[in-house]
């Protein structure tokens, strides 16, 4: 979701490009939006802009939109080992324009030659690989940025594919399983995951029949949807170890040329799939002064029925407990979210305190547990949530 990608391009987003250029880069991970969106209240009028609700079209839709500046595609999940072993990770890959593809401008710093160079691209590419390892008590992650030339990276909608070196997500042949889904493989050191993903439910459209949008700003949107339920299936290799795992997975996908505004100075967003096969997905933006921004918004989405939107008045979430990281910054690690209207109020509370992305600015994204009630039942399950904005850049 375009809340979910610090609209940040500082000098860690300018230290990325120079990396860009000189092809594929494994590195500490990075917060994704720092190549997603432009800075708070920049106009980008060369790039399509997501100003009102559109039709969705799928598969198409999976693939990517080179018209709009950013987008990603952005994947969550827990998983179990045969051995009863817990794991949590994350694959999410964006693409951010250079330039508009309509437009004649130079897509970055090109030295002038006398025939175009195979390395110039109109587009980068980025992406980011996070295992949480609960018994051992370990996450690890890594970063990849590459441009779009020479095959290093890329995306297509037929058969779908995105991709940065070896890590990527594509679709299953359509001769090698029964039903849709996608391959997911990327490594890090200590992890690789080799998963087939299989959608349980049709994606569910965010905010206004998937048109999200982040503040007043004109521009300030995305097109938005999940799949909140990909039945997960495939091996983790942990120390070259092999283990057959399994789980749900989630995944959001989210495209638009503008960013949040320069009042908003973060947000808390949650993805929580409970066992009865209900799904809630929630973001509350912060602005500046530390209050909930009247853009907060989310979907619940019943285990039988039709998704319904949320406003920021639905949601109450109340922060019940803290972690500081070793530099004293201190991050909410247990809540209390409520959604009166379906009846609903859990505990979230994370898997492992220590889940932060320390790259620049760092932040905070990893496995919860979920326990609580739903109506006059108990309502257990696992999710995701992001913390951005709570540690300054480095």
């Amino acid at each position: 979701m375009g809340t979910r990608r610090p609209p940040l391009l500082g000098r860690a987003a300018f230290a990325a490009l120079a990396v860009v250029l000189g092809g594929v880069s494994a590195s500490r991970a990075a917060p994704p939006a720092l190549l997603a969106a432009p800075a708070a209240g920049t106009p980008a009028p060369e790039f399509a802009q997501a100003l009102a609700p559109r039709v969705f079209s799928f598969p198409d839709d999976h693939g990517p939109h080179p018209g709009f500046r950013q987008e990603w595609w952005y994947i969550t999940g827990n998983l179990d080992a045969a051995g009863g072993e817990r794991f949590g990770f994350e694959l999410t890959f964006f693409r951010y324009a250079l330039a508009a593809p309509s437009s004649g401008a130079p897509a970055g710093p090109v030295v002038p030659a006398a025939r175009p160079s195979l390395w110039r691209a109109r587009e980068i590419y980025m992406a980011h690989f996070a295992v949480t390892d609960t018994a051992r008590k370990t996450f690890r992650f890594s970063q990849k940025l590459a441009r779009e030339a020479l095959g290093l990276a890329g995306a297509q909608a037929a058969p779908f594919a995105v991709w940065i070196d070896d890590w990527s997500l594509r679709s299953v042949e359509p001769s090698v399983a029964a039903r849709p889904g996608w391959r997911l493989h990327a490594a890090e050191e200590g992890y690789e995951l080799e998963l087939t993903l299989t959608p349980l439910m049709p994606p569910v459209l965010n905010g206004e029949a998937g048109l999200s949008r982040k503040s007043a700003a004109p521009g300030a949107a995305s097109y938005y949807y999940s799949i909140p339920r990909l039945a997960v299936r495939g091996r983790l290799l942990r120390g070259g170890q092999a283990l057959s795992v399994g789980g749900l997975a989630w995944l959001d996908r989210e495209w638009g040329s503008g960013g949040i505004s320069a009042a908003q100075s973060g947000w808390d967003w949650f993805a929580l799939q409970l066992d009865d096969g209900a799904c809630l997905m929630f973001y509350a933006l912060r602005d500046s002064d530390g209050h909930r921004d009247r853009y907060s918004a989310g979907t619940w989405i019943p285990a039988a029925g039709e998704a319904r939107p949320l406003v920021s008045a639905d949601v109450a979430i109340a922060v019940t407990g803290y972690w500081r990281n070793p530099r004293g910054v201190r991050y909410p690690a247990a809540w209390r979210v409520r959604v009166p209207a379906v009846a609903l109020s859990v505990g979230v509370h994370p898997v492992l305190a220590a889940q932060e992305l320390t790259g620049t600015p760092p932040y905070w994204e990893g496995a919860v547990d979920v326990a609580g009630v739903l109506g006059e039942r108990e309502a257990g399950g696992r999710g995701y949530v992001e913390l951005v904005g709570y540690a300054p850049e480095r």
